[in-house]
């Protein structure tokens, strides 16, 4: 039985808040050369961006006082959907092709990728089906297996796109879930050792990952190369000093950073608001993933327990994942920081998730 219903998390509604707020100003501040350039109009991605903003905060708002309790009916033909979403973005003629990746479904009004709609789904589905497993989970093959196969299905169909990054970031939370869960540490210790493997897998059969992999060891092996983006981004950061050289007034953001305002923004976050600003970001982050996984802690419900759990540690993962590439601590891939880089699904499920966490906080124990 549920606790009576409480105000939503107030800490963590404003972290999202600040997050997102300094989001949108990096999007204009990155992105209003380029756009000026391009298009003839410096607020061109900043319009974008605040548009998917505000449809994500009113998503977010129907999602937080919209009973999680309800989406467990709804489970099965949202993962449908996600997967057969999944397939259509293959499909020459549906799934369009950016960069040499095919990522995207033009549905006329906007461009979905249904990468981000299935990371959402998968989740919610292994919370479901965990939270009924009680002592099962102990078992590999009736515990974690059924799960193991969805997880990796949505990986590979992923990787088919191609997006490592994306299915990294996707495994990485299903794994963290099955250790919420209470899944044997030697099982969780093989399918480590078993992602390990794939990952370098992946890379070692596809040249242009190999590339980036090489570069991220030795970038300055080739300069103008593979090694282009991290040396760019690094100059960005080394710039920036403790205080930055001001809100936009970056010099990398004058075609010298590629992606600039997508997946390199944190970069041009340190070089404009120094180490002060960029560590205010990070600290925002810290504070999200312990707001996110009290509320997953203090909940009577596993299901709601594991869905918030889940839900913070995929975001955490992407951020930890972005920070990393940025500072030259991980190989280059695709993957945007949450709430701050440009991107309209992306930021929009993000704010779906967040919703259902906040919802989830109102019936947690208080402590």
């Amino acid at each position: 039985m549920r606790l009576k219903k409480r105000p939503p998390d107030f800490v963590l509604f404003l972290t999202v808040l600040l997050l997102l707020s300094i989001g949108l100003i990096m999007v204009f501040s990155s992105s209003e050369y380029a756009t000026m350039v391009r298009y003839g109009d410096s607020f061109y991605f900043f319009k974008r961006q605040l548009l998917w903003a505000l449809l994500g905060l009113t998503a977010m708002f129907f999602m937080m006082n919209f009973d999680y309790f309800r989406l467990k009916r709804w489970i099965g033909l949202i993962v449908l959907t996600g997967f057969i979403l999944l397939v259509a973005v293959l499909i020459p003629g549906i799934g369009v092709v950016v960069n040499g990746a095919r990522r995207w479904i033009d549905i006329g009004f906007m461009v979905f990728s249904p990468a981000e709609l299935v990371k959402l789904c998968l989740i919610m589905f292994v919370a479901f089906g965990l939270s009924k497993k009680g002592e099962k989970i102990s078992s590999f093959k009736e515990g974690l297996l059924p799960y193991l196969v969805f997880m990796a299905l949505a990986a590979g169909l992923i990787l088919l796109q191609p997006d490592l990054g994306t299915a990294i970031v996707l495994s990485g939370t299903i794994f963290i879930m099955f250790f919420a869960a209470g899944a044997r540490i030697s099982h969780l210790g093989g399918l480590a050792g078993m992602g390990l493997m794939a990952v370098a897998l992946a890379i070692y059969f596809e040249p242009y990952r190999m590339k980036r992999f090489l570069a991220f060891l030795d970038p300055e092996a080739d300069p103008q190369g593979t090694g282009y983006h991290i040396i760019q981004s690094l100059y960005a950061l080394g710039s920036g000093g403790l205080f930055g050289v001001g809100l936009g007034q970056s010099k990398q953001k004058f075609l010298y950073l590629p992606e600039n305002h997508t997946d390199f923004i944190f970069a041009i976050t340190g070089e404009e608001l120094g180490f002060i600003g960029a560590s205010l970001v990070v600290l925002l982050f810290i504070m999200f993933v312990w707001r996110g996984l009290k509320i997953a802690v203090t909940s009577p419900d596993p299901f709601a327990s594991l869905l918030a759990a889940g839900i913070t540690s995929g975001i955490s993962l992407q951020a930890l994942i972005n920070m990393g590439v940025v500072t030259g601590s991980m190989p280059v891939t695709g993957v945007p920081l949450p709430f701050i880089s440009y991107g309209g699904t992306s930021l929009l499920f993000t704010l779906i998730g967040i919703g259902i966490v906040l919802n989830i906080s109102k019936y947690t124990t208080p402590r």
